[in-house]
């Protein structure tokens, strides 16, 4: 059944490897390479997205590369999809350039 309430943002969203045909939704200015499960959780969190623990699946395969294990994020639905992925890769961004 189609949950209505809730988006699923995966992790190949923002993978700079991948092409748009394979699944990345952002622009190559803001994707990183090999983005992890903890590095979207803790974006979502600071950007204040409601992320309980049991909407977190490290486990689960984008179907456009169901061969490679990838994951989701579940959160509340506030506003536009894009808007939030686009959000979420800035602040993945931010974190990782903050790193290195």
């Amino acid at each position: 059944m189609k949950d209505y309430d809730h988006q699923i943002i995966w992790l190949d969203y923002f993978n700079r490897n991948l092409s748009r045909k394979k699944g990345r939704k952002v622009g190559k200015n803001i994707s990183i390479y090999d983005p992890t499960i903890q590095e979207l959780i803790s974006a979502s969190r600071s950007l204040e997205l409601e992320l309980p623990e049991e909407n977190i699946n490290n486990h689960a395969r984008y179907p456009r590369r169901s061969f490679v294990k990838s994951g989701y994020i579940m959160i509340s639905k506030q506003e536009k999809k894009s808007t939030v992925v686009t959000n979420i890769a800035k602040k993945m961004n931010e974190t990782r350039q903050q790193k290195h």
